[in-house]
């Protein structure tokens, strides 16, 4: 099969093209994820910010520092964890358009 190296190359610009929409789309979204029942809620965007953090203040005077510490870190990377599961599902479609280079192995 012969390839034709200027439709590969113009294929490989509009598909680099579209992932910087996507990147772009996905980095102004926000994702919300709560721990401890929702005593703590992290708001985050696409580029991995933590935006907001909501704290319920029976947490907070409860006195348990080290919980409260471990329900932020929890909520906080159930967000990111949501944020990349959207960058991977929102560009795994993408790989298609590669026609046949997407079969390539190295």
């Amino acid at each position: 099969m012969k390839m034709d190296m200027k439709a590969i190359m113009k294929q490989a610009e509009a598909l680099q093209s579209e992932m910087a929409k996507k990147q772009e789309e996905l980095a102004k979204m926000t994702f919300e994820a709560s721990a401890g029942g929702g005593m703590v809620t992290a708001t985050v965007n696409g580029k991995h910010e933590l935006l907001s953090l909501a704290i319920d203040p029976s947490v907070a005077s409860a006195g348990d520092v080290e919980m409260l510490q471990d329900l932020i870190i929890a909520a906080v990377n159930e967000g990111f964890k949501r944020a990349n599961e959207a960058m991977q599902q929102s560009l795994s479609g993408m790989m298609g358009g590669l026609g046949g280079l997407g079969n390539l192995k190295f």
